[in-house]
């Protein structure tokens, strides 16, 4: 079992959902937290909240799919922090829509954030992470890395991306003392849905309330169970964790019915 007492933690998306429940676990656990995140409002209310309650926390307003500002993000916390040891790409939007709906703008705008975002991320910190004693390397994918459903055929890009990326680097990092971990959510209870993007016929929908409350009653697990998965799963030194029954049973199917998984799919949503 592993200690995070002591070691400095980056998480983005800490603005709420699984980023500030992470923050907020991992400082229990002693880690010095650097939370990361576009709303820095919210952001500021985590770092609060983590403060509140005796731990050492520490706000960036960054946009990640910035790559000028993940340099410069990296090297102001080099400057002021020291080394980091634990890098969390947390930080995801989804997109609802068909495909042939969507504009390129609109998969410009996922893949900048849930792709282009943990991999500028990536290459600031991971040269700095790979030397050093029990680090680690999370990035949140998604069960839709593993699954592929209709009317997410941008999100599902990112996501079978990210986790392909995430186990390129497993391999490529297994002679150093880095972590890497891919992280497979299902349905989880946080405001992904609310900050969601809805495409219909070209355009993106503006009421969106009756599909927010769909997508909210789906998800199952909560923010809190899910960053105490995630946490546990780096303990053990996972390489892959999977969170809540829904990503686990399908997991499952893809592996039983490979090619047919989606009509049951289908059938489920």
């Amino acid at each position: 079992m592993s200690s995070f007492n002591g070691k400095t933690a980056v998480i983005t998306g800490a603005a709420s959902g699984i980023g500030r429940e992470l923050a907020l676990q991992m400082s229990r656990e002693g880690a010095v937290i650097i939370a990361a995140d576009y709303n820095k409002k919210n952001l500021d209310d985590t770092v609060k909240m983590v403060k509140g309650e005796g731990g050492t926390a520490f706000a960036y307003k960054v946009d990640i799919s910035n790559n000028e500002q993940v340099v410069k993000f990296a090297g102001d916390v080099k400057k002021k922090h020291g080394g980091v040891d634990i890098l969390i790409n947390n930080a995801g939007v989804t997109l609802f829509g068909k495909f042939e709906e969507l504009k390129f703008k609109d998969f410009e705008w996922i893949m900048n954030i849930n792709l282009w975002g943990a991999i500028y991320m990536s290459k600031a910190f991971l040269p700095e992470i790979k030397e050093k004693k029990d680090s680690y390397l999370v990035n949140v994918a998604s069960i839709f890395g593993v699954i592929g459903t209709g009317n997410q055929s941008a999100y599902c890009a990112t996501k079978f991306g990210l986790r392909g990326f995430t186990e390129a680097l497993q391999d490529e990092m297994h002679a150093f003392p880095v972590n890497v971990v891919s992280v497979l959510p299902g349905g989880i209870k946080t405001n992904i849905a609310k900050n969601a993007r809805f495409i219909k016929n070209g355009s993106v929908m503006k009421d969106t309330e009756k599909l927010e409350r769909r997508l909210e009653k789906i998800a199952r697990t909560t923010a809190e169970k899910a960053a105490a998965d995630i946490i546990e799963g780096m303990k053990k030194k996972k390489l892959r964790v999977r969170i809540g029954g829904d990503a686990r049973f399908l997991d499952r199917l893809q592996r039983l019915m490979p090619v047919k998984y989606n009509r049951v799919v289908a059938k489920l949503f």
